[in-house]
Formats: structure tokens, sequence, C-alpha cells
């Protein structure tokens, strides 16, 4: 499938996913999120791609919403208004519970639905002149389809000064409160995502699948009975597969598992 504004790159069993619109720093508008949303369903059915990185060509990330694309919506109806919406949240969604472990390379700014992006993937790697901002209050609207993402990320708390100052966060603020996970120099940037790769590679990729749907189902859910009984069945499902027979029986035999022979072999 060809793209407009995306890049969609294949390094042995890693896709990379770039957004292609420099000259905008690679804001949204409705092609752009039909074309993600597209490309990461895609990459939902890959048995052959273990890790999804998402990244941006030019001096950014991703600003966010393209303001033009954003003023239209806002003068068309709200039946068609909300169904602009929800192509965003659908896309969000999309790469939220993409089966394969998910990085954020994210340089230059991360502003609005960019930082939702960031939020949304399961590992965020930035470069330290990289900035975030939730900066949706400043134009006179809210960040409410990126709100899930974020605030699982950093906490309500802290979403109560961002959501509400849309004050920059830099690359060093942004792995205090948890919103991007390791930082590093513009010229270590991809060596730091390698590091990232190679570790997830070890992984069993069903076990890595089974692992996020965990995240998803605990996060937020107070300890009880039901809690208890969904971990308990979780568990049992994950460790009949025979993904888990291989890694016990492999460590066990002090070898490596399938998984790890054909990521070697890939390379």
């Amino acid at each position: 499938m060809s793209y407009q504004f995306l890049q969609l790159e294949q390094h042995d069993q890693v896709a990379y996913v770039w957004l292609n619109r420099p000259e905008l720093h690679n804001a949204f508008n409705t092609t752009v999120i039909e074309e993600l949303h597209a490309c990461f369903k895609t990459l939902n059915s890959r048995d052959d791609i273990r890790v999804v990185v998402l990244a941006g060509r030019g001096k950014s990330f991703s600003a966010g919403a393209d303001l033009n694309w954003m003023k239209q919506a806002g003068q068309a109806s709200s039946a068609e208004n909300e169904a602009d919406a929800m192509k965003l949240a659908q896309m969000l969604d999309a790469l939220a519970t993409l089966k394969q472990p998910t990085i954020a390379r994210v340089h230059g700014i991360a502003f609005g639905g960019g930082m939702g992006l960031a939020s949304a993937c399961d590992i965020c790697i930035a470069s330290t002149d990289a900035k975030f901002a939730t900066s949706e209050v400043r134009l006179g609207l809210a960040p409410s389809t990126i709100s899930p993402y974020v605030v699982r990320a950093i906490g309500a708390r802290q979403a109560s000064r961002y959501f509400l100052t849309a004050e920059r966060i830099s690359a060093r603020e942004a792995k205090q409160i948890g919103l991007a996970h390791e930082i590093a120099d513009a010229e270590d940037l991809d060596k730091k995502v390698q590091e990232i790769i190679d570790a997830l590679l070890l992984g069993g990729p069903h076990a890595q699948a089974a692992s996020k749907q965990l995240i998803q189902m605990v996060s937020n859910q107070s300890m009880n009975d039901h809690l208890l009984q969904q971990t308990a069945q979780h568990i049992a499902q994950v460790r009949q597969g025979s993904e888990a027979k291989e890694g016990l029986n492999a460590f066990l035999n002090k070898q490596s598992p399938a998984w790890i022979s054909n990521s070697n072999n890939n390379n």
C-alpha cells in the first residue's frame, strides 16, 4: 500500500512508521489519520513484524492537529464533527492495541496529538531536544481523544497541571513524570532505540501480546475477587500455549527459545 504522508520501512522484524509531512511538522489532517489507522491495522495482522517504531521526518515528531483541519472540522455539523473526531480516536486505539510492542522515537516537538501518539505507544524514547505539550486549552480546545493515553502515561495529578496550563514539557521533565522512558542526545537517539528493540526481540511475541492485554485489563482496577480471577485465568491461558512450553524448556535446557533463534537468523 502506498501512502501520501507516511513512509513504512521494514528492517528484519522491525517496522518503522515515519510521519512524512515535515513542512508542517507532521501535523495531522484527515488523510494522515486515515493512513496511520490503515497502517496500524495492517501491521497488526503481520506475524513477521515483532516491533513497531513510530517516528517523524524533518525537525519534529508531530505538532499534533493541523489547525486548518481543526478549524474546518469545527465549522461542520455536530454529526460530521463527531465522526471526524472518532477517526482520530480509532486511530489512537489501533496504535494502543497493536499486538506488537511499540516505540515512539521522539525528537523536536510532540504537541497535542503528537503527545497522544507518544503516550499511546508502549515505550517512549526522546531526544534531549524534545518538547511535549497538551497545547489544546490555549486554542480554546480540550485534549479529549488523547486524554486516555496521556493520563495513563503521566497520571491524573500531572495531567491536571499540563492539561490546564499547556506548559511545554522538556525531555528531562517528560522522563521524570513518566511520559518518556529514556532520553538520549540527538546523535545517540537511534542507538538507544536499537537497545530497546534488541531487548524486545528477546521476548516471546505471544507472551508480549498477552502482557499488553494484561496491562489493559488491570489498569485502573481495584484489587478484588473479580480481578484476581481475571489474572488467574490470564496466566492459565498463557502458560498452556506452545510459546510458554518452548520458553520454559529452553530455559531449563540452557538453550535459546525459537523466537530468539529466528531473530538471529533474520539479522
